[in-house]
């Protein structure tokens, strides 16, 4: 049989021990990823999850950079959307009030906090969680280019930080989208008013 054909199978198994993975993390943490239990909730062989990644850290980092990429994928439409329709600040706190929080409040939305935290722990997956920031700083930087706001690259950090911030109060408590926007209006009206550094003659942060 041509490899070819082997092969086409294999992305849609892969695809779904990622999102079993997720699942299971979002629903019981890291601690609760067992091989067994990936391939029970896939509906896959055990030796399917073994097959496709030798070893928890390669399960975990393939999931963690997988929800990042969905993530920034959706993040780049609808900014592309929005900058079509000509973006203004509300456009883009609605904006990321949808990347954020606009899907219902579940065990998927918990998974990355408990990826990012265990990369705390296990310096293996730390650059995995790095591309997954800089993803993530790129993406805000664009909005807040967009919005005319200056020294966009240096804030897009903190405004990750803070969606972020919001988003994980927000799955504690149960606080409304509302308070996400609310906040972003707040903050990148702040920025657009602020003379750059570079036009009020002093030097610019290196």
């Amino acid at each position: 049989m041509p490899h070819a054909a082997q092969a086409a199978p294999a992305a849609p198994m892969r695809q779904r021990i990622i999102t079993a993975v997720l699942r299971i993390i979002g629903e019981d943490g890291v601690a609760a990823v067992t091989n067994r239990r990936i391939a029970r909730e896939a509906g896959v062989s055990l030796g399917s999850v073994t097959y496709h990644f030798a070893t928890q850290h390669d399960l975990l980092r393939e999931s963690l950079l997988h929800f990042v990429r969905e993530e920034a994928r959706h993040f780049t439409e609808l900014a592309e959307q929005c900058q079509t329709e000509g973006l203004a600040v509300e456009d883009a706190a609605s904006l990321a009030g949808q990347v954020a929080c606009g899907s219902a409040l579940d065990s998927a939305h918990l998974a990355p906090f408990e990826l990012y935290l265990h990369a705390g722990r296990d310096e293996r997956l730390r650059e995995a969680a790095a591309e997954a920031f800089r993803a993530y700083d790129l993406l805000a930087a664009r909005i807040l280019t967009a919005l005319g706001v200056p020294d966009a690259q240096r804030l897009a950090a903190t405004t990750v930080a803070l969606v972020m911030g919001l988003q994980l109060r927000r799955l504690a408590t149960g606080s409304p989208v509302d308070d996400l926007v609310d906040a972003l209006l707040l903050l990148v009206r702040g920025a657009a008013d602020r003379p750059s550094t570079a036009a009020s003659g002093e030097p610019a942060a290196q």
